[in-house]
């Protein structure tokens, strides 16, 4: 049994790497082909009476783990200076904005179409009206340094404030009065927590010695974020402020003592650094995908409701972020407006909404309908693009240039 487990588990990696390549290579989400390649594995076990009982309880485990793991991996890759303050400041428009807008939509279908009370519809969009980073990330990458930057910042605080709005929404019960004191208190007391830990964490950095280095400061962020989560925060703020701080210890020295902590062999222990969160992410990614696609029951996949559901959700996803982007002026829009994934966040806010007994009879398929089709449809952005790159090539000049 060990070795079979073994066996299995590298088998996976290794299928995982190479439909990795063939996406990059084709321009397809690996998301999509992983979900697809265990819906396969499902159906294939399935005809053998093979069955993966321990599948439920470990999903929402490897997809928190994962989402902790791509937070710290996008914002190791942000640059923070002056320059970008226009273009945060749209992300995080893009973000309030986009997150408002979808959410009254899927609210408002819900409580027609499904019946649901208005606390309960709103409870169920939220999921919906995040934008996920395990997806938009990677999607983003092959786009230019500005439209990658301004998703990996939009998707980022998308995650963060979906996490922020669900639970204040879940702990209110209704009331907007508590929901209120809950989004607001929690988010300020987020952001003290996240600016001691980023600074105990570049500390660290700076001091490490020896073989073991970076597993245990991991460990201690998943720590600290089951912590948050516990006490009703959102401890993405805190993976987000010290992947921002440890890429960008410039921040720092405007004193003295914070400057003085950095050391010589900094810029080579943070490349280090960025390569095994880059190797975990990878990792613990495929695999919650691939189980995703496994845990997955197709018969409601196929359901009339599902699939209505999902259209009407798709259509809102896409004409809401069409209508900001072009309010925002936001460059490359017609690229963007296809990177609106739904996905690993999506999934694991649905499954907490789920458990808390208030969504009975909601067609399901329709939330994996909606990620494997805003997943897909990422593809487009990269057609755009390969399309504009192609389009000034048609151009020739007046005069030639000499040989």
């Amino acid at each position: 049994m060990t070795n079979t487990a073994i066996l299995a588990a590298s088998a996976l990696l290794m299928f995982a790497y190479l439909l990795d390549i063939v996406g990059r290579r084709w321009k397809l989400p690996s998301v999509v082909l992983l979900i697809v390649t265990g819906i396969v594995l499902r159906q294939v076990m399935d005809s053998v009476h093979l069955h993966l009982r321990w599948i439920d309880p470990v999903v929402p485990v490897i997809g928190t783990l994962g989402l902790i793991l791509i937070v710290l991996e996008g914002a190791l890759d942000l640059k923070v200076s002056r320059d970008r303050l226009g273009l945060i400041a749209r992300a995080g428009a893009s973000t309030v904005l986009g997150f408002t807008a979808t959410l009254a939509a899927f609210a408002t279908l819900f409580h027609f179409a499904l019946s649901l009370d208005v606390p309960v519809a709103v409870l169920a969009a939220i999921p919906f009206a995040v934008i996920s980073s395990a997806v938009a990330i990677p999607a983003a990458h092959g786009l230019a340094a500005q439209p990658r930057e301004f998703v990996i910042y939009e998707s980022s605080l998308s995650d963060i404030f979906g996490v922020l709005v669900f639970y204040a929404w879940l702990n209110a019960e209704g009331s907007l009065e508590l929901f209120t004191f809950d989004l607001l208190g929690g988010g300020g007391v987020s952001l003290a927590a996240a600016a001691v830990v980023a600074l105990l964490l570049y500390y660290f950095i700076n001091q490490l010695e020896g073989h073991v280095r970076f597993l245990p400061l991991i460990a201690g962020l998943i720590c600290l974020y089951a912590v948050g989560k516990e006490l009703h925060l959102s401890p993405l703020i805190m993976v987000l402020g010290c992947g921002l701080l440890i890429n960008n210890p410039g921040l720092l020295k405007w004193h003295a003592k914070l400057r003085s902590l950095h050391s010589e062999k900094y810029e080579q222990t943070l490349k280090e650094f960025k390569g095994l969160v880059a190797e975990l992410t990878f990792a613990t990614k495929s695999f919650f995908f691939l189980l995703l696609g496994y845990w997955t029951n197709v018969s409601e996949m196929v359901s009339v409701k599902a699939w209505l559901v999902a259209g009407a959700g798709i259509a809102i996803i896409y004409g809401s972020r069409w209508l900001i982007l072009k309010l925002l002026r936001q460059e490359s829009a017609e690229r963007l407006l296809w990177i609106a994934p739904r996905g690993l966040i999506t999934v694991l806010l649905f499954l907490s909404a789920s458990d808390s007994g208030k969504l009975h009879g909601f067609p399901f398929g329709s939330v994996m309908l909606i990620v494997l089709a805003t997943a897909g449809m990422t593809a487009l952005a990269h057609r755009m693009a390969e399309g504009s790159a192609e389009a000034p090539a048609v151009i020739e000049p007046a005069v030639a240039p000499p040989e």
